[in-house]
This record gives C-alpha cells, structure tokens and sequence, in this order.
C-alpha cells in the first residue's frame, strides 16, 4: 500500500474513476430495465454496422463484383486497412485486457471479429479509418460526408450506451481508426501491386 501517492497517481486515479462512472451513467440501453431500453434495437444496429465482418464480407463482395482497375486497387487497400484495424485493435486489447463498465461476456461476433476486451473500442476505430478512408476516395456530396462523420462518432457512443465500452475506451478508438487510416495512406499499395494480389488470391 502506497502511503505518500504521487500527485500523478492520483490525478490518473480520479480520471479513472470519473471515467467508469461517466460510462456506467450513459450505460442508458444496457439489459431490458435500463431508461433506454426501447431504444435497445435501434443502437444495437447501429453498433453493428461498425462491425468487422459486414465490412470485410462487402469489401470482399464488391471486390469480386469490380471491373476496373481503379476500383480494384481502392478496394483491395480498404481490404487490408480493415485487416490492420482487425489485428492491431485485437493485439491491443490482448495485451490491456481492460473489461467493459457491464463486464459483460463476449458475443459469438465478438469472438469472430477478436473484438473481447474494451480498450480500445473496435468499432469506434474501424468507424473513423472506414469514413476517413471513403471521404478521400469517393466523391460524395457535402450532405453525405457529413452523414459519414455523423456515422463514425454515433457508433462509437452506441458501445458506450450499450454499456460495451468506457468512453476513453472509445476515444482511443477514434484516434486510433485515425492512425490506421493515415498508415494505410502513407504505404497506399497501386493497382499493379493489388491486381498481383487478387491474381494470387484468385
């Protein structure tokens, strides 16, 4: 027991502390009792759409069903980014083994996306890097990109409300989604190199 506490330990202690409560207390839409409840469903689909496999699953669909060349090759980067969002916040987690404000057991989809413990928040990372990612490859109108900012920042509060995650869980997450987006960016693979991958896949 630490009898003379740095101003340090304690400063990350009450932040801690303050962070839990603060998750507990927007925990509106955990179990059937909670003031949010109706609105279960509705976040519980939201959260899904942040999900590792529908991403993947689309990405492989669209990918199969491409024609071009340009589409191919963003795609096939999408593709990897999604790998490396996948691994990373997975490793993370393995290695903080930081539980949920609910503490609650891992779902089948949690064990198929490697998404078990909170820290950092899987989909609120795989939200940012997936709109960042689409907002500089696609040309959207301005409602739309702003419809996809919107997305990425309601999944990340729907794990918080779900009572999946700490909220710094999902800020990390969000900063996090902003890195892997950058990294994939900064190595961007070119069509020549993508189609020798799907040719090896294929």
């Amino acid at each position: 027991m630490q009898l003379n506490p740095s101003f340090k330990g304690i400063a990350i202690s009450s932040l801690l502390a303050i962070d839990i409560s603060l998750s507990k207390r927007l925990g509106v839409c955990v179990g059937a009792r909670g003031s949010g409840a109706p609105l279960r469903p509705m976040i519980t689909l939201l959260a899904l759409t942040g999900h590792a496999l529908p991403w993947i699953c689309g990405t492989l669909i669209c990918l199969w069903r491409s024609s071009t060349l340009a589409g191919q090759e963003v795609l096939v980067n999408l593709l990897l980014a999604l790998i490396l969002d996948v691994m990373t916040v997975a490793g993370m987690q393995k290695l903080v083994k930081r539980r949920g404000p609910w503490d609650f057991p891992p779902t089948f989809f949690d064990y198929i996306a490697m998404d078990m413990y909170s820290f950092p928040a899987a989909h609120a990372s795989r939200a940012v890097m997936v709109s960042k990612f689409l907002l500089n490859h696609l040309v959207l109108a301005v409602p739309l990109r702003i419809l996809l900012c919107l997305w990425a920042f309601l999944v990340g509060v729907s794990r918080v409300l779900l009572g999946k995650h700490h909220l710094s869980d999902v800020g990390c997450g969000f900063a996090l989604g902003f890195l892997h987006f950058s990294l994939v960016e900064s190595v961007w693979l070119d069509s020549a190199t993508c189609q020798t991958l799907i040719s090896i896949a294929w």
